[in-house]
């Protein structure tokens, strides 16, 4: 068995996202536009009547999963393997910061290599992470079944990267969400890969 559908949502803004500073696991809650993202697009994923809402556990993540909660009665469950991509050393600093301090990591970084001596994970292992819990929890719902998965924008990117059957060191061509952006993907039987995208980006102004 495999869910019909699964929506990847990102969660609401922080101010981290309006300051431009990158989160990673930083636990960093919603801000007052990031509450309103979530209620509004929480309202236009009611209708679609998931079965199932999977959840990162930081909370600006779990903050957004309940505003569905609340609009459909589907109790979120967490899973840590949603978490967002850590950036180790980095997290809390604006691009700004990061270049001025690690020029050369930051230019690897910019180009699609992994950045060294940061301790920040890479997109193959994030990728990896977000792709078994999403595979994991689809495989227990049926065709008719909608899965929602809250999570973070790097994460979302690299998971969805390894769904599609890509290598996320070598491919790169998924833009981020935008803050409370979702995307749909079903499943591809009988075809590689096994999942396939139709929709990326959707959300409310």
């Amino acid at each position: 068995m495999t869910a019909g559908t699964v929506v990847l949502w990102r969660h609401g803004q922080t101010e981290f996202n309006a300051a431009g500073r990158l989160q990673g696991q930083s636990d960093i809650r919603l801000n007052d536009a990031g509450i309103r993202q979530a209620n509004l697009a929480a309202t236009a994923l009611a209708p679609l009547e998931p079965t199932r809402i999977i959840t990162s556990d930081l909370v600006r993540a779990t903050k957004t999963a309940q505003a569905l909660a609340e609009r459909t009665g589907v109790r979120p469950t967490t899973d840590v393997r949603l978490r967002e991509r850590s950036f180790g050393r980095w997290e809390g600093l604006t691009q700004e910061e990061i270049q001025a301090s690690w020029p050369e990591a930051f230019v690897a970084w910019r180009h699609g290599r992994e950045p060294e001596g940061v301790d920040a994970e890479t997109r193959t292992e994030c990728g990896v992470r977000v792709a078994d819990a999403v595979n994991e929890v689809s495989d227990e719902l049926a065709a008719d079944d909608v899965l929602v998965v809250v999570s973070h924008g790097a994460a979302i990117t690299v998971g969805q990267t390894i769904l599609l059957g890509l290598e996320p060191s070598q491919w790169f061509g998924l833009t981020g969400l935008e803050n409370c952006g979702w995307a749909l993907m079903h499943p591809n039987p009988g075809r590689e890969p096994a999942w396939r995208l139709s929709a990326y980006n959707l959300g409310l102004d």
